[in-house]
This record gives C-alpha cells, sequence and structure tokens, in this order.
C-alpha cells in the first residue's frame, strides 16, 4: 500500500515509537492524526507537523472512534492503524510485600492489550469503507509487542502476558481480515531509546545498549518507524510478528 495521500492513525502518538511513526508517514505524504493521553505532547506534535490530534484512552470506545472518524475526516479515509500505546508497571507475581495486587495487573492488561484490540477492531471495521486499490488492499493494522513477549524479565509478568497476547491476536485478526484485504503485522522491538528509558543515567543507557549483539546499542524509535512503513509498503507481510532487536535474547534480569 501506497504511504503518500493515506490516512492514518498513530495511537501513543506524541512521544517515543509512536512520535516517530507519526513523523515518518508525515514525511511520506501521509494524513495522520495523533492519538494519546498526553494533550500537551500531542497539540505540540499536531501543531509542528500541521496533523490533527484527538485526545485519547485508547481503553475507551468513544475517544477511539473519534480518532477513527477523525483519520476520515481529513483524508478521506483510514488505511493505516498503529498502535503504539502502552506502559509497563514492574511487579513480580509474588514477593515478600505479598501477591500481585490484581488491580495492578488489570491495568496493565488494560491499556496494553485491551486498547490494542479496541484501535484494531474500531480501525479495521472503518477500512471495509475503503475501495479496493489495484492489488486489493483496503488497508494495514500495525501492532506494538515486544520482545518481553517471549522472554520476559523478572517483575514483568503483567507486561509480557500483555505483549504476549498481541503476538497471539497478530495471526488469527490476520485471517479474520484477510478477505476485505486488510493486513495485521506486529513489531517486537527489544531495547530502544524511549522515555521510558531516557531518564536512566547515559552510563546506564550505554550498558544495555552492549547487551544487543548487533549493532550493540539501543534501537532508534526512527528504526521502528522505519519498520512500520516497510509493513505497509510491502503486501506479504501479514500475519507476522517480526522482531525488531538486534538478535538479544533477554535474561531473566
Amino acid at each position: 500500500m501506497d504511504i503518500e495521500g493515506c490516512g492514518a492513525l498513530v495511537s501513543g502518538g506524541a512521544s517515543g515509537l509512536g512520535e516517530a511513526t507519526v513523523r515518518h508517514l508525515h514525511e511520506r505524504g501521509a494524513t495522520v492524526v495523533i492519538a494519546d493521553v498526553n494533550a500537551e505532547k500531542g497539540e505540540a506534535l499536531a501543531g509542528e507537523l500541521g496533523c490533527a490530534f484527538v485526545p485519547c484512552d485508547v481503553r475507551e470506545e468513544a475517544p477511539v472512534q473519534a480518532a477513527v472518524d477523525k483519520v476520515v475526516e481529513e483524508a478521506g479515509g483510514i488505511h493505516v492503524a498503529v498502535s503504539c500505546a502502552g506502559t509497563g508497571l514492574p511487579l513480580k507475581l509474588a514477593s515478600s510485600k505479598g501477591p500481585h495486587p490484581l488491580d495492578a495487573f488489570k491495568v496493565i492488561i488494560d491499556i496494553n492489550l485491551v486498547g490494542t484490540f479496541n484501535v484494531m477492531r474500531l480501525a479495521s471495521f472503518k477500512m471495509f469503507d475503503n475501495a479496493p486499490n489495484a492489488s486489493g488492499e483496503r488497508g494495514v493494522l500495525v501492532q506494538t509487542a515486544s520482545v518481553a513477549a517471549f522472554e520476559g524479565q523478572v517483575g514483568q509478568v503483567n507486561y509480557s502476558a500483555s505483549k504476549g497476547a498481541i503476538v497471539g491476536m497478530t495471526l488469527p485478526a490476520a485471517r479474520d481480515l484477510a478477505p476485505k484485504g486488510i493486513r495485521v503485522c506486529t513489531i517486537a522491538p527489544g531495547l530502544f531509546n524511549t522515555p521510558l528509558l531516557a531518564a536512566l543515567p547515559e552510563e546506564a543507557k550505554e550498558s544495555l545498549g552492549k547487551q544487543v549483539p548487533f549493532p550493540p546499542r539501543l534501537g532508534e524509535p526512527s528504526e521502528y518507524a522505519q519498520l512500520v512503513g516497510s509493513i505497509v509498503t510491502n503486501p506479504m507481510l501479514n500475519g507476522e510478528t517480526i522482531r525488531l532487536d538486534g538478535a538479544i535474547r533477554m535474561q531473566p534480569k
């Protein structure tokens, strides 16, 4: 699918991987709508690029539907939806402090998994309205998992569960949507230089980067965005989770 001229939604688009994706798609000629809970950052980025911003908690139906509708309003249709909204909360299954709080587990599942599913279902349904291109495509969904889906570390039981479920949704979602010409792929990033790691001292970030076989550094958000662009433009990428991790395999801690 051509990026130029398409309508794109990026949830979690105000910072990190999402911001880089917004910039990449915008530079390549897409009409992009930014959806994020952080209105200050979202509006600033939208103002800089001349994009639209919709305040959005991905757990709720109404704001996600509003974001999807805004893409249709701005571009005449929604062709790409990238789910980057997510968070983490380090907690062990059980420790000397007690069992993992149930509410804390539900929060991570709701934001990372339910939020991603919410964007997928509403965006894909609206893509049904698109006229297929010459290859029969109507749209592309790209989700964000993590290498923690496969090698969750100590304290990541909630995060790994949410990201593993996103991986698990990818193939059946692609099969569900194949008759309508809508592709579904997921990216599983490794250690990336996002706001989550930005607060660490430079020495600590360098140490983390050296754990990556090659290149021995943290990934850059622009490299994630580049893969999003490749997924959108390569029609044979479908139903797949792609690790973007420099060949790292995470240790327990």
